[in-house]
């Protein structure tokens, strides 16, 4: 079962510590991901596939709030340059949206390491 508290952790972890790692992009966010995922399956303990589990939602969580908050920011952008901007906008802030999205999921294995060796070790 999926302890929701532990997901939410690692996924505050993840985004507060991939904000600070936009100063040393890649590394940060590599870090990041991995320090969420163990938070979430540390806290959510069960072994190494509760830990996995509960690492891969904490990652894929963090992704798409990033995904939502561009397709916010990028449609808002858009807004002002007037109808047809705003319509581009939008265009262009769901596309953003998808791909953020779908790489979030791929990047999520990192939380999801992190989170199967937070598990094993509150087994």
């Amino acid at each position: 079962m999926t302890q929701w508290r532990a997901v939410i952790a690692g996924f505050v972890v993840t985004f507060v510590l991939g904000v600070v790692g936009l100063v040393v992009p890649g590394v940060g966010q590599l870090l990041a991901a991995l320090v969420g995922g163990f938070v979430a399956g540390y806290l959510a303990g069960g072994g190494l596939l509760s830990g996995f589990w509960h690492g891969l939602l904490a990652g894929s969580l963090s992704g798409i709030v990033l995904g939502i908050i561009l397709l916010l920011g990028i449609s808002l952008a858009g807004l002002t340059l007037g109808p047809v901007g705003g319509a581009v906008g939008g265009v262009v802030g769901l596309g953003t949206f998808v791909v953020v999205v779908i790489l979030a999921m791929i990047a999520a294995v990192d939380s999801a390491i992190g989170g199967a060796i937070g598990g094993l070790l509150n087994g």
